[in-house]
């Protein structure tokens, strides 16, 4: 696990490295934002991932990588705009952005860091394939729940798909790094 801690790490933190620069050309642009437009944003990504997977070929030259690293950094956009008033400022301070994003990041990997003990690490045998798959079934799931007024029954709600979304992008990503490192 520690080596997992480690990977997991290393991925967020290049992560967060974009996200920040990008906060500081463009700002907030993103709180215009509604749930539906960020799982927009997150299916093209994990759409063109399914695509090039299936074809075995891309003709943009933007990389894989790249997609799984926007989908983690979109779903922390959708995860700080659910818990922000309806009234907040479009413009938010860079201090109130970065805070927020490492709550987030950092409940997630809280959550992996359980599911891993009781699954066992079950990700690591799973394909690049299966974890995108995952992800489209997420971000499905946040449709019907928004279809429904973003009620739930039994189900866990949008939150908790965003921060699967993220685990399944960063698992993919330390999976891509490994067979990187063979």
């Amino acid at each position: 696990m520690t080596k997992t801690n480690e990977q997991y790490d290393a991925v967020i933190a290049s992560c967060q490295n974009v996200f920040f620069k990008k906060n500081k050309d463009y700002g907030t642009a993103w709180r215009v934002l509604r749930t539906i437009s960020i799982i927009d944003q997150i299916y093209i990504k994990a759409q063109r991932i399914r695509t090039i997977q299936e074809k075995k070929q891309q003709l943009i030259a933007d990389d894989i990588a790249g997609e799984f690293l926007g989908m983690i950094n979109y779903s922390v956009i959708g995860l700080i705009q659910l818990e922000l008033p309806a009234d907040a400022p479009w413009d938010l301070p860079a201090s109130q952005v970065e805070e927020a994003y490492r709550k987030h990041v950092e409940a997630t990997k809280n959550l992996m860091k359980s599911k891993n003990h009781d699954y066992g690490e079950a990700w690591r045998s799973m394909s690049q394939e299966g974890l995108t798959d995952l992800i489209l079934m997420k971000l499905f799931r946040i449709r019907q729940i928004i279809h429904n007024d973003g009620k739930t029954l039994i189900s866990e709600g949008i939150d908790a798909n965003y921060h699967d979304i993220i685990n399944y992008s960063v698992f993919a990503l330390i999976l891509d790094s490994e067979a990187g490192d063979k």
